[in-house]
């Protein structure tokens, strides 16, 4: 028998040191795969970049989590306190395990034969969010409880509360109680109340299933425990709760899908800021970026040419367009419209559609004549049948005019304003090839072969921001402005990175640039391009038709404003018979600029170019030119 006993005594301690090892060789391999901790020591969140527009309104946001990091100081008290007492009321008297919690949460979960209850503290969830999986296993559990001890003896409970608070997903795509207010509230989170404070408390146990804006109700039936829960850990009185939970939510969702009028401005954002700064600065977040936009300009101007669209192509397949308008002044890109809908397409044809511009092109031919001198401004030119010889040996060419028709001797302006194909062929002539070649070059057209006579007729392919940058040298009397996305961006403390330099410079004489807005201004005032009188104000500019109607182009600008429209189909295809510039792209063109505050229009930077005074701003009346 005492063999038997010993035998057993000898087998159980044999037991206990097998178990004792392999639980000590099982505590040491979790001890050596534990994540470093050095995380939340330092802690520094990705956040996202804030993309404002020229207003400072927002527009957007630019990173993988949308987050922004608020200090603990800057959240109230009763936002921390509804926190605490919804997820992990004994958080300031544990040292980050709470096992009665645990306990508490097995017995419930048994009880109701499912999970109803977690108990995990407010430091296990912050070190689950930022260093484990969220797979649900014994192993993963074990580091957290780890883990969570480690943190308590590293970091102090104010600095794990500012983690978990700016860390936390709150639904909708918001991490972080910054976040969450303007998502759900459209508020700072130090703008909160007590109602609002509760509801997002509620939060972290189900984001989707407390979310107002989906469920209101499951979201008061789960604010009225936050709040019954911060009465019983003495936070606030039961009266103070039962009036609260009494009361309606009251959300006031801020849009944060990025809307369809501004998607193509904000990828050309994303663009510029790769190019000034590298990409670990941009993922890290943190940015305010102060840009050029004009949102409420832009989101009018999107309806309102789709509208108009609509109405020209009603019953038939709706083409796509392209607009951008500048800051005449400085080349800040105010409206950018990349197509009719971004979400179906994000291809961006304001930067990347190479198109024919047609007659669109036509004012650089004169521009080129009147500044080398080769022509004067009251030189008369033949619009008549001209034969030159073609690309092709033994073939010639025979530009004509679109409407079959030639009207004998014309003046310069007239030529323009009635966009005569053969008067600009013969003004190409007379300035040559060369000087041609020479001139488009310092308006830093960058065609991708050898130049012909055809440029005269824009065969040579440009993006609408290419054309409609290069129309600045006219209002802004001879100087070509560099378009740009971002005007400031600072970080996260307020200090300024970075600030754009305008870069300008001089390609035409400001004579040339005179002459040719008055001649631009014939084109709206009894040429092709006479819809966009009905702005009201003065206005210049240029029509474009391509071969086969595949494109329409209007191109004018205010003593302001300069804003390009083109129309077309992306596998390029007939528009339709007759639809030109001026009867397709002109329309948009002035829905556009309805778009603006009337007031807006007005403002011209120059006056004539015997006075120039370029820092004065004044009033002009609406039948002035420029």
């Amino acid at each position: 028998m005492k063999f038997f006993f010993k035998l057993f005594a000898l087998f159980t301690i044999t037991i206990f040191l097998f178990s004792g090892i392999l639980f000590l060789i099982f505590f040491l391999y979790l001890k050596i795969s534990l994540p470093s901790i050095s995380q939340l020591k330092n802690y520094k969140p990705k956040e996202v970049n804030l993309i404002l527009d020229v207003k400072g309104n927002l527009v957007g946001y630019i990173g993988e989590e949308r987050r922004i990091f608020v200090p603990l100081e800057k959240i109230p008290s009763y936002v921390i306190k509804a926190f605490i007492a919804a997820e992990d009321a004994d958080f300031y008297k544990h040292q980050g395990i709470d096992f009665l919690s645990i306990l508490r949460a097995i017995y419930k979960n048994i009880i109701h034969g499912k999970i109803v209850q977690g108990g995990s503290t407010i430091t296990q969830q912050t070190v689950r969010a930022l260093l484990l999986s969220p797979e649900r296993t014994l192993q993963r559990k074990i580091k957290e409880l780890i883990l969570a001890w480690q943190i308590e003896k590293h970091l102090t409970k104010d600095e794990i509360l500012t983690i978990y608070l700016n860390h936390i997903y709150l639904g909708e795509g918001a991490y972080g109680v910054e976040a969450a207010s303007l998502t759900y509230f459209n508020k700072h989170v130090w703008e909160l109340n007590l109602n609002e404070a509760a509801v997002l408390a509620g939060l972290p146990a189900a984001p989707s299933k407390f979310n107002p804006l989906a469920n209101p109700e499951l979201a008061m039936a789960r604010r009225n425990y936050v709040l019954k829960r911060m009465a019983e850990v003495g936070y606030i009185s039961w009266d103070q709760a039962k009036a609260v939970s009494l009361q309606p939510i009251i959300v006031n969702p801020k849009n944060v899908n990025i809307p369809m009028y501004v998607g193509y401005f904000i990828d050309a954002v994303k663009m510029e800021l790769n190019k000034i700064f590298p990409a670990k600065v941009i993922e890290q977040g943190g940015l305010e970026i102060q840009t050029t936009l004009d949102l409420e300009w832009s989101k009018r101007a999107y309806t309102n040419a789709l509208k108009v669209l609509n109405q020209l192509y009603y019953n038939r397949e709706l083409p796509e367009f392209a607009a951008v308008c500048l800051n005449g002044k400085d080349g800040g890109v105010r409206v950018l419209i990349g197509g009719k809908n971004y979400i179906q397409s994000s291809y961006n044809r304001v930067l990347l559609g190479k198109r024919q511009p047609g007659s669109a092109f036509k004012p650089f031919i004169w521009a080129a004549a009147l500044d080398g001198g080769v022509l004067l401004p009251d030189s008369v030119i033949p619009d008549a049948p001209i034969v030159l010889t073609g690309a092709d040996a033994g073939k010639d060419w025979n530009p004509g005019n679109y409407d079959g028709k030639y009207m004998g001797p014309v003046s310069l302006k007239d030529g323009l304003a009635y966009s005569r194909n053969t008067v600009s062929v013969r003004i190409a002539l007379f300035v040559g090839i060369n000087r041609l070649q020479e001139f488009l070059k310092r308006l830093e057209f960058n065609f991708n072969k050898f130049l012909d006579y055809s440029i005269a007729l824009g065969t040579y392919e440009v993006t609408p921001l290419e054309l409609t940058r290069a129309y600045s040298i006219f209002p802004n009397m001879g100087i070509l402005v560099k378009p740009y996305f971002i005007e400031k961006i600072y970080d996260k403390k307020g200090r300024l990175l970075y600030q754009n330099i305008s870069e300008n410079k001089s390609v035409i004489s400001s004579s040339t640039a005179y002459i040719m807005n008055e001649f631009m201004q014939a084109v709206v005032q009894y040429g092709t391009g006479t819809c966009a009188r009905a702005l009201g104000v003065p206005v210049a500019g240029k029509t474009g038709t391509t071969q086969d109607h595949k494109d329409a182009w209007f191109i004018g600008y205010t003593p302001r404003y300069i804003c390009g429209v083109w129309v077309g189909y992306d596998k390029a295809k007939s528009l339709g018979k007759r639809e030109t510039g001026g009867k397709i792209a002109c329309p948009i063109w002035l829905s556009i600029m309805q778009s603006i505050p009337h007031e807006y229009l007005y403002f011209p930077y120059y006056i004539s170019p015997e006075k120039q005074e370029t820092d004065i701003e004044y009033k002009i009346d609406s039948n002035s030119t420029f």
